[in-house]
């Protein structure tokens, strides 16, 4: 998606060899017109996949994935991180792991909210280790429902996350892979280096 390409070139900040920052327009101050277009890019490469729900996690993915369920026409299910004390119905549980934070959290979503009748579309900010949609793909599992698919607006190439979902036979789909950060810069799948803000 060259407009997300475009963004990342041009706000995208690149801390060590790891961490890309878009907080910006993406997973802290949010840019409308971009999370529209995402929201759209989503909804089309799915369009034919009879979606009835779409599943995130708090709170990064939520603006995207409400962008796409608005196109979609679907309503967005997001997974809370924590269960609270109005919590008394049936829930899914799952454990995950945040490499970024170094913390484990259980993430739940009510039952009421997914079925054995739901044909679920998965959708992130980030995909890295990839213990995040590993365990909302538990929670579309232990619901019963079908998943179609996984969307993930920036995927690194460059850790494990994308390799495990394909080879467990996901449909994902990536709007842009990352091959490479480092002090030069940023290397997008099939690109050469491209040179963005550090730090």
């Amino acid at each position: 998606m060259e407009l997300l390409k475009d963004r990342i070139r041009t706000d995208g900040r690149v801390i060590g060899n790891d961490v890309l920052k878009v907080d910006s327009f993406l997973n802290h101050q949010l840019d409308p017109e971009i999370m529209r277009a995402i929201g759209h890019e989503f909804a089309t490469r799915f369009a034919d996949e009879g979606v009835t729900k779409i599943l995130t996690i708090e709170a990064s993915g939520i603006a995207c994935a409400l962008m796409t369920g608005l196109e979609l026409g679907v309503p967005v299910l997001f997974a809370k991180k924590g269960r609270t004390r109005t919590q008394g119905e049936e829930i899914h549980t799952a454990k995950v792991h945040s490499y970024t934070r170094n913390e484990t959290t259980t993430i739940m979503v009510s039952s009421r909210f997914l079925s054995p009748a739901d044909r679920v579309l998965i959708i992130d900010d980030f995909l890295a280790q990839g213990e995040a949609t590993a365990g909302l793909v538990s929670l579309v599992e232990q619901a019963g429902a079908q998943l179609v698919g996984v969307g993930i607006v920036v995927e690194k190439g460059f850790q494990q996350g994308g390799r495990l979902l394909r080879d467990r036979g996901i449909r994902l789909e990536s709007l842009v892979i990352i091959e490479s950060l480092s002090n030069a810069g940023i290397r997008f799948a099939d690109e050469a280096i491209t040179t963005v803000q550090k730090g």
